[in-house]
């Protein structure tokens, strides 16, 4: 974002894209603060498939809520390419959100809570025995800790079916999601995860480089929450 331009995406955002894209079959999953960046919003949505992917963007960004309101959006960004393409890495590890639970356009209390997003970055296309790894050994360190995992995705490997908005290219992710209540349950459970030298060991010797992590602050009417 440009500087000091964040909160007014998050207000345009939040109170003209979420229902205007989900009326043509799109699901707005979260938006988030980055907290390790003031000038970073992070956005997630979802399709139901690549094709309904395109047939859904091509009517959010022809249509008319958007048509009005892009200047406006497109004045407080700098890059919008910050993009991966993503895929549940199994057929259950997808988010399970409450369709009710998105709280109203005129809610104004920031809610409790910090959602995390760990990307692992590999070499090839993820494979079977990655899956096999995080939901063998790593995830029962999770569990250990009491941290719930969310949603688990890998990369898309399906051309951008929607070229006008474009993904990063050539990227082979693993991605995870958990929450905690506050900024020091994380540091513990990060403080814990960081004792655990084997085990970091082997997971380390998987990855093509350090992970990438994302403490993200969901914005008011994120369905995606913290808590």
């Amino acid at each position: 974002m440009h500087p000091g331009k964040r909160d007014v995406l998050i207000d345009l955002f939040d109170r003209e894209f979420i229902e205007s894209q989900e009326a043509l079959g799109i699901r707005i999953i979260g938006q988030f603060r980055d907290l390790d960046n003031p000038d970073r919003f992070v956005w997630l949505r979802g399709f139901p498939d690549m094709a309904a992917r395109a047939e859904g963007l091509q009517a959010f960004y022809g249509g008319p809520v958007w048509k009005a309101h892009r200047d406006a959006a497109n004045a407080t960004m700098i890059d919008s390419d910050n993009v991966l393409l993503l895929r549940p890495a199994r057929a259950t590890s997808g988010f399970q959100l409450d369709d009710g639970h998105r709280p109203p356009a005129e809610m104004i209390n920031s809610p409790d809570g910090i959602v995390i997003a760990t990307i692992y970055y590999f070499n090839a296309p993820v494979g079977a025995a990655s899956i096999d790894f995080f939901e063998g050994k790593l995830n029962s360190v999770l569990r250990d800790s009491h941290t719930p995992v969310l949603s688990y995705f890998v990369t898309e490997n399906s051309a951008n079916t929607f070229p006008a908005l474009p993904v990063r290219e050539g990227e082979q992710v693993f991605v995870w999601f958990s929450r905690f209540a506050n900024m020091t349950a994380y540091e513990d459970f990060d403080a814990a995860f960081t004792e655990r030298t084997e085990l970091a060991r082997e997971l380390t010797s998987r990855l093509r480089g350090l992970p990438e992590v994302l403490k993200l602050s969901p914005t008011n009417r994120s369905q995606l929450r913290g808590r």
